[in-house]
């Protein structure tokens, strides 16, 4: 009985294998995802960065770092295959292709890494003549720009002197002579080229007119004055004013109106066209009627 009671005491005496709870603890907030996270990734992370820091501390080792890094980049930008040794430009005249090499002075050979393609898009769309560009590299350093070129419509006459519009009134050139672009049809005003596409469709309006046409002349920034030979003028409204010039067409083709002595045709007030005759056929009249009272 008594070697049993002793037996019993000694495993009273014994270790208990059970962890603390201190270290049970300490072993759950070591199993959560974000502290293995933490031991896993984020600590080598923060050593590598000390050590960087630490290293880069040094001026010296900076500008050595630096200089590597310069040297590696050159010679991967300056391989044969990267450098653009020429420009081509299609689609443009002798003239806008020497506006091109003027505003894009770009000293070949050069790296296609330091050619913004974007930037030297933009520059050449600045030109008045360029309506739109396409700039690329071609494989053998070929830097190739394609421009499509504005063409003229219309000859504005205002006070500068003449210009060539488009067919949308962008600028195109300055026009020395009148006489160089015969072909253009003629508008004159302020604020003329604001209103090109409508001066076109009054153009193309009067197409019945031939050879009559002169021009048109944009008054107050409003309305449109159409010009002929001998003086003759079509004053056209503010809204509508083509429905008002194919009035005045029809009638002169039924009546003759423009063959006559008629100085202005007013279609300003629609429900109320005006004609002015010319001071001859207003002498002739007078003439005539007093010959007639006379007789009386």
């Amino acid at each position: 009985m008594r070697a049993l009671r002793d037996r019993f005491a000694g495993k009273g005496n014994q270790a208990d294998p059970a962890p603390s709870r201190l270290k049970y603890r300490l072993q759950r907030w070591m199993l959560t995802p974000g502290i293995r996270f933490g031991l896993k990734f984020g600590m080598p992370l923060c050593l590598a960065l000390a050590a960087g820091g630490a290293f880069l501390a040094d001026a010296e080792r900076r500008e050595i770092l630096l200089d590597s890094v310069a040297s590696v980049r050159a010679s991967i930008e300056e391989r044969p295959e990267f450098m653009v040794n020429v420009m081509a430009i299609d689609g443009a005249g002798s003239g806008v292709s020497q506006d091109v090499r003027e505003v894009m002075p770009l000293d070949f050979p050069m790296s296609s890494f330091d050619l913004d393609l974007a930037a030297i898009r933009t520059r050449i769309e600045a030109l008045d003549p360029v309506k739109s560009a396409n700039v690329r590299i071609r494989p053998g350093g070929i830097l190739q720009i394609d421009i499509q070129e504005r063409q003229p419509a219309l000859i504005w006459r205002s006070r500068q002197g003449l210009a060539l519009l488009d067919e949308t009134g962008a600028h195109v050139a300055e026009l020395g002579q009148r006489g160089m672009h015969p072909d253009l049809p003629l508008i004159a005003g302020e604020a003329a080229d604001l209103k090109a596409e409508e001066a076109l469709q009054l153009i193309s309006t009067a197409r019945p007119l031939g050879g009559r046409l002169r021009g048109l002349v944009r008054v107050g920034t409003r309305r449109w004055d159409l010009v002929l030979d001998r003086g003759q003028r079509i004053m056209l409204p503010e809204i509508k004013p083509i429905n008002a010039l194919e009035r005045v067409i029809v009638v002169s083709e039924v009546q003759d109106l423009l063959e006559r002595d008629v100085a202005v045709v007013d279609m300003r007030i629609a429900a109320r066209p005006t004609v002015r005759m010319t001071e001859n056929a207003v002498e002739n009249w007078w003439r005539i009627r007093e010959l007639n009272e006379g007789g009386l």
